[in-house]
């Protein structure tokens, strides 16, 4: 049955706080990883690369030497003294011009001597060494672009002369040179990343297996304030022992120390109403006392019964719990409404329920049955023939435990807007003809507060008399 009510916007109820969330465990663990394997990985391709650069200019160092020994190794005198160098160069690359790759002899007297590949580039920038005399120097600039070169100083005998002072050079190029080292960096830096990547997936596996204990306290807390367990149940690892051992002891104290309060609360309201309920029996029948006199007494005998009354239901509501159990609404709604309908059994009042499947109030029993009693009994007592009662669960994402939306409607003579507020004070009742303490509504009022929920009071569409409504926010 359609009940025809407007939801309030629970989006108004949530904190709308814009403080931004700490980052959770898992976060800051794979951030911190992944920033310490980035730079530790970062150090690794930097040592290797800076190796592989000392490495290659060896390698390149080595090369050109041996070409100007297997050049020094093929060059013979002449009979007038002049070095004569072999036809055949120890590298192929030699014989191209432009190759990147030139072999340069200079000597005494001009002498000089350039392979193919060197011809008509300048080479003065060149140094004559000293007779075992050796030289690697680069890169430089050079107008043949940037090389690397390799030089060395040997004493030619000739036979029945003096030795003639060549200096023998192989340069380079650097393009091969970076060539091979870009070729390697990009090997490398290819390696890492698939490195990195494998190691990050890595660890969060092991974080994900880490904080499963974690997971499970948190899931089953969720299903302690769902209502759907007691106790922290589950096998915990050592380091987590201690702590699950200590909520399950505070939630034993929780429940041990509300239920002591609420049994203190009961004695307390018995050891009051029945010396009030005797200096009550006692004025009424007492005949030798004018009536003048007793009424005052009465009176004040009522009031202060009214008051214990308020005073004690406001102090025995719980409130809002972060470990409350699932009090599910509909058997006891159904048991109010049969005690309701037979102390209104001459009005003939029929109630309708429109009560979600499995709807449950997250409280002490006491307070639901408080809460509900009350309205259920102010819609009877004002309703001609018609009460509705309506019970909604909300879930919004995110939350825990779902909302309470409950409503109670009847096709009395309703209350008009501006006497709304005046029947929700204390003592105070819609009509002084109906017989009532008029603390009914302020006890409702005050358990909705202690649950940080809200009451409404406004007419029925469906059947035209009043509609209480109360929203209690999820959890």
């Amino acid at each position: 049955m359609d009940a025809g009510i407007a939801l309030p916007s629970l989006a108004a109820k949530t904190n709308n706080a814009t403080t931004r969330r700490p980052f959770s465990l898992a976060a800051r663990a794979a951030l911190t990883t992944a920033l310490v394997l980035a730079a530790f990985l970062g150090a690794i391709g930097w040592t290797l690369s800076q190796s592989y650069d000392s490495s290659e200019r060896n390698k390149l160092q080595d090369r050109l030497h041996d070409y100007v020994i297997t050049y020094i190794a093929g060059t013979d005198p002449r009979r007038d003294g002049t070095p004569l160098l072999p036809d055949t160069p120890p590298d192929p690359m030699f014989s191209r011009p432009g190759s990147g790759l030139y072999a340069v002899v200079t000597g005494e007297n001009g002498f000089h001597w350039e392979s193919p590949s060197a011809l008509e580039r300048d080479f003065g920038f060149l140094p004559k060494l000293a007779p075992g005399q050796q030289q690697f120097i680069g890169p430089i600039d050079t107008e043949l672009g940037r090389l690397y070169y390799y030089s060395f100083g040997i004493a030619l005998d000739v036979p029945n002369g003096n030795p003639v002072l060549l200096t023998f050079t192989v340069a380079q190029t650097e393009e091969e040179f970076e060539s091979n080292v870009a070729v390697y960096r990009r090997s490398l830096v290819g390696w890492l990343a698939l490195l990195g990547v494998m190691l990050i997936v890595l660890q969060l596996i092991l974080l994900y297996w880490s904080l499963t204990p974690l997971r499970k306290v948190a899931s089953d807390l969720s299903r302690i304030e769902r209502g759907k367990a007691d106790h922290l149940d589950s096998q915990y690892p050592l380091e987590l022992t201690g702590l699950t051992e200590r909520m399950n002891a505070f939630i034993d104290s929780e429940r041990v120390q509300r239920t002591r309060y609420r049994n203190t609360l009961a004695d307390l309201a018995h050891s009051l109403k029945t010396p009030l309920a005797v200096i009550r029996s006692q004025l009424e029948s007492a005949g030798d006392v004018p009536v003048a006199a007793r009424l005052p007494v009465l009176d004040q005998v009522r009031k202060m019964d009214e008051l214990v009354a308020y005073q004690l239901a406001r102090a025995a509501t719980t409130g809002s719990q972060t470990f409350a159990s699932a009090v599910p609404i509909a058997g006891h709604a159904e048991d109010l409404v049969q005690s309701l309908e037979k102390v209104y059994a001459a009005k003939n009042v029929l109630c309708e329920f429109d009560i979600q499947d499995n709807a449950a109030f997250y409280g002490e029993q006491g307070d639901l049955l408080e809460l509900m009693g009350n309205l259920l009994e102010n819609a009877f007592k004002w309703a001609r023939h018609h009460v509705l009662l309506v019970v909604k669960m909300p879930s919004p994402a995110g939350r825990q435990r779902p909302g309470l939306l409950l409503s109670v409607e009847d096709d009395g003579p309703g209350i008009d807007d501006d006497k709304i507020e005046k029947v929700l004070q204390r003592g105070v009742r819609g009509d002084e003809r109906v017989q009532g303490h008029g603390i009914g509504l302020s006890i409702v009022q005050d358990i909705v507060r202690a649950y940080h929920g809200e009451l409404t009071v406004d007419r029925s569409e469906e059947f035209g008399g009043a509609r209480f409504s109360v929203l209690l926010p999820p959890g």
